[in-house]
């Protein structure tokens, strides 16, 4: 109560110096994070980065066991698989170097971040409205960290595979540069960490009072179909096992989100 009443105290000037320090340490902690892990980027670029390149990477090799034990199911090889990606300009690689250093050190520090960023709010808040802060900041940490991990795992490997080995004509081979490898790979994975917080966002709208139960309930049926077209535009395969290897993991989200959200209470004139 005493840090409420000091922060009424403040004048308007000294929240923007209390936020500008904080912002400074943000920076700190990015630009400290960024430059350790571009000296150690080259290792993390042949041994993580460009895994998913290679046949024995790890959802491959899961994929060839399953379809190998199921008659029916398309058969998965890891045989003979392997991306060689090429670099067209020629500042690209340091760019690439710089930026993937960037990225991964964002990801890396996302709750040192947040808390930080905590660390300026708190202090406006009731303790009841800080213990939901500080729950919501622990779930959406993890569920960020699960989404990279989802399209780190599945959706980029499904994805490089099958526009990898995609062809409108035979005559025409595909030469992947490395710009546009890392454009997608970033892109996917960061999309999946954002997707997975959809659980937080309608935990918060139903704590708010927003959203309910009932919502989920009656658009089920047109969630499943905007959620297949998304998991085939994030995965644009005909292929009905690997669809649903990016498919159901969005879904289990929006059965999550379900769950979390509150049931509408009937009106008391029912």
């Amino acid at each position: 109560m005493a840090e409420k009443e000091q922060l009424q105290e403040m004048s308007f000037w000294d929240h923007i110096d209390a936020l500008r320090a904080v912002l400074i340490r943000v920076v700190i902690v990015l630009v400290v994070t960024t430059l350790g892990l571009f000296f150690v980027m080259p290792t993390i670029f042949d041994s993580v980065i460009l895994a998913p390149c290679h046949g024995d990477f790890v959802l491959y090799r899961l994929f060839e066991r399953m379809t190998s034990s199921v008659p029916w199911l398309p058969q998965f090889s890891t045989q003979g698989f392997e991306v060689q990606l090429i670099n067209i300009k020629l500042a690209s690689q340091f760019f690439i170097h710089m930026s993937s250093s960037f990225w991964l050190a964002l990801v890396l520090t996302f709750p040192v971040l947040l808390y930080l960023l905590w660390t300026f709010i708190a202090p406006a808040l009731y303790p009841g409205e800080k213990r939901g802060v500080k729950l919501a900041f622990l779930i959406g940490c993890g569920m960020f960290f699960l989404g990279v991990a989802v399209g780190y795992f599945v959706v980029f490997p499904v994805t490089l595979r099958f526009l990898a080995d995609y062809h409108v004509s035979q005559l025409v081979p595909n030469q992947i540069s490395l710009d546009s490898y890392m454009d997608t790979f970033l892109m996917l994975i960061f999309v999946m960490g954002i997707i997975f917080e959809l659980p937080l966002v309608a935990w918060l709208l139903g704590t708010l009072g927003v959203l309910h139960r009932d919502f989920f309930r009656n658009y089920r049926r047109h969630a499943v179909i905007l959620l297949l077209m998304l998991a085939a535009i994030i995965t644009p395969t005909g292929d009905p096992f690997t669809l649903m290897v990016v498919f159901l993991p969005i879904y289990l989200l929006y059965e999550v989100s379900a769950f979390l959200v509150p049931q509408l209470k009937p009106s008391s004139d029912d």
